[in-house]
């Protein structure tokens, strides 16, 4: 739910804000999750941990993952439903270490729960480890890294593989483990105490191979294309806000690369489109982010790029109707024509 922290309720106009602001969201503890969106002007882009661009949007959240007295701040989502039980799904998260940090971390954390977990009096590290033993229906995933998080300029992705218990319809990221098992790295220069904070941008769950979407037809042989003919793409459909190709993309995909092989006199525009959720300016470069997407995978497939045209459309040309999540995941699309080169 709200994945990149986009549906907020007042503008943040200080630090503390995240859990009384970002819907769908929550704390775990009694720590105090920061919440930044552009639209602050103390809790924006530049703001007192330093400076970062949303990775998606306008929003993201920000914590503190090691300082002094082992206090720990964490976030705290829900699921829109409950994971299957032995399916295997991918956790993505974005994350990026504010400039003013003292150390960057090699490991952080996930804990899967029933319910929302609630311990209001507290504002230390959450020990889940431990607590995981003791209660079923509450898992901990550690997350570890080969180099460190270091990077405070660009957004750095966390993903891995979870297979579910049954149970899951909360989580909780951050650092579970107390300063004196915390892996951090030699210190960085900050004129700040010793801490390290990070922001986090863009968290998903999804079934790690993801389900043919309803009415959708399972492509298996080339069907007949017409030049100068606009086709929609019959798979390539695509998660909200993100231009990544799924997995079920690749077979219509593949017959296309063929038939472009097969006749090398036809180039092919490619066309995007979005949903009309989120700002038009956002829309227009998601568009052209998703054509870009097919274009770059025909390309890498051998296509020459001068063969290549994309462009986005943002949301100006609707297939379906807006007000429905059906309609918005039909109007999330991409489309081509063939044109037949000039001799």
């Amino acid at each position: 739910m709200n994945p990149s922290f986009e549906d907020f309720q007042d503008c943040p106009r200080d630090i503390s804000f995240f859990h009384l602001n970002v819907k769908n969201w929550s704390i775990p503890n009694n720590g105090t999750t920061d919440y930044f969106n552009s639209c602050s002007e103390k809790m924006g882009f530049d703001n007192f941990m330093g400076y970062q661009k949303a990775r998606t949007g306008n929003g993201y959240a920000g914590i503190y993952v090691y300082i002094k007295k082992d206090y720990r701040e964490y976030i705290q989502g829900k699921l829109k439903s409950t994971l299957k039980r032995g399916k295997k799904y991918q956790i993505k998260f974005y994350i990026s270490l504010a400039e003013n940090s003292r150390y960057a971390l090699k490991e952080l954390g996930l804990t899967m729960l029933f319910k929302k977990f609630n311990a209001m009096k507290s504002n230390t590290n959450i020990r889940s480890k431990a607590i995981s033993k003791r209660h079923p229906r509450i898992k901990f995933r550690p997350i570890f890294s080969k180099a460190f998080y270091d990077d405070d300029k660009e957004w750095m992705e966390v993903s891995f593989t979870y297979t579910a218990e049954g149970f899951e319809n909360y989580f909780i990221i951050g650092n579970f483990n107390p300063n004196s098992s915390t892996l951090k790295s030699k210190t960085r220069k900050s004129k700040y105490e010793s801490f390290s904070y990070y922001y986090i941008d863009d968290v998903s769950i999804e079934p790690f191979e993801k389900e043919n979407i309803e009415a959708t037809a399972e492509v298996s042989e080339a069907p007949e294309i017409k030049t100068d003919q606009v086709y929609t793409f019959k798979t390539i459909l695509f998660d909200f806000d993100k231009a990544d190709l799924l997995h079920n993309s690749i077979d219509e995909l593949n017959l296309l690369y063929n038939h472009l092989i097969k006749n090398p006199n036809l180039k092919i525009e490619i066309y995007g489109h979005t949903d009309n959720v989120g700002l038009d300016s956002r829309n227009q470069e998601l568009s052209k982010q998703r054509a870009k997407a097919v274009a770059d995978y025909l390309n890498s497939k051998g296509i020459n790029q001068s063969r290549i045209t994309f462009f986005g459309y943002g949301s100006s040309q609707p297939i379906s109707d807006n007000t429905t999540e059906k309609g918005q995941q039909a109007n999330r699309r991409v489309a081509f024509k063939l044109i037949e080169k000039l001799k």
